[in-house]
């Protein structure tokens, strides 16, 4: 009887070793000074530095079916930045300093190279966050997932001291809403996404968006990073933040009121800002009503601060709307048609 090993089952070691190679200096690239240690422990190491009353801030999320584009363009070197971006971009909405980021990646096969492309991704995405990526997971997983597709989720933990902690408390009635731009869809309804362009428009990969990009590389736009646009307005005007939104699964009419208090809603003007392509294209190829494209996508808007409206005209930014008395979300104008 043939002996069997651990790689005739589909577990490659070896692969696994070349893919830590690969990876060693893109990780060691984002380290901080709290960072102690190197790559290859089994914990990542980190020395908290001094603060009055820290509070930490975690979130994890994963980069969801947005993969199944990626797997089938054969583009691996974004999909680590919406991995870092979901997480980051969540606890910078209580005012925390992204400080740490630890990535899960399940696989079929092991492919280094492969690997060394998403990781990639992660690496750039937590140095422009201005967080280490401090440990993580690479699991191959043969006859799990089928070779060349994989899963990929993480965690970010990050640090705010207990007298900045943006909550719902300090939002009131008149407060503006400001919203800073998304980079595309991000990370989203890609549920519906998927049904559209692959049910609808028969998707290929290969039909042209505009003269400088196909669809495909539309739609694997990475999620945008806000923590180096966001953090210096929190540190600059303080208590005047009242309130941050990541715009993200529930879009504008679910992801607002998490920042409102009871009895405070909002009203927004869509036509405030500009609808970007891509979103009016799905609306147009899915037959897509109003509110169900504000309740699925941001629309172009990724992040709102709410803001002291005296304030408000310094931030800059697009004004979007109001914070008002009564609940929900109303939305009045815009592109999208009903």
């Amino acid at each position: 009887m043939e002996r069997l090993t651990y790689k005739d089952s589909g577990v490659d070691i070896d692969a696994g070793n070349e893919s830590v190679r690969l990876i060693k200096n893109l990780v060691r690239g984002t380290y901080r000074p709290e960072v102690l240690g190197d790559i290859g422990g089994f914990g990542g190491l980190f020395a908290l530095k001094q603060y009055d009353e820290p509070i930490l801030v975690s979130g994890t999320d994963g980069v969801g079916t947005k993969l199944k584009l990626a797997f089938l363009l054969d583009q691996h070197d974004t999909i680590g930045q919406d991995a870092v971006a979901m997480c980051v971009n969540d606890i910078l909405v209580q005012g925390a300093e992204p400080l740490f980021f630890l990535d899960y990646l399940a696989v079929g096969k092991l492919n280094p190279a492969q690997v060394a492309d998403i990781v990639r991704g992660v690496a750039n995405a937590c140095k422009e966050s201005g967080c280490a990526l401090i440990g993580g997971e690479t699991a191959e997983m043969s006859g799990f997932y089928p070779d060349g597709e994989y899963d990929i989720a993480g965690f970010a933990v990050g640090v705010v001291e207990r007298r900045n902690l943006i909550t719902s408390a300090r939002v009131k009635v008149g407060d503006v809403l400001i919203g800073l731009p998304s980079s595309g869809l991000h990370s989203n309804g890609f549920s519906l996404v998927r049904k559209i362009v692959f049910d609808r428009m028969k998707f290929t990969g290969a039909e042209r968006f505009s003269d400088e990009k196909t669809l495909g590389e539309e739609l694997l736009t990475p999620t945008r990073l806000y923590p180096a646009t966001v953090l210096p307005i929190i540190r600059t005007f303080g208590e005047k933040i009242h309130g941050l939104v990541h715009v993200t699964g529930g879009g504008f009419y679910d992801n607002i009121p998490r920042a409102l208090p009871e009895g405070l809603g909002a009203t927004i003007d869509a036509g405030s800002w500009r609808v970007p392509k891509i979103f009016l294209m799905l609306q147009e190829w899915g037959d897509v009503d109003r509110r169900e494209m504000y309740r699925t996508f941001n629309c172009g808007i990724g992040m709102i601060l709410i803001v002291a409206a005296d304030i408000a005209d310094e931030i800059g930014g697009c004004k979007i709307g109001r914070v008002v008395e009564g609940g929900g979300v109303t939305i009045e104008g815009g592109e999208l048609r009903d």
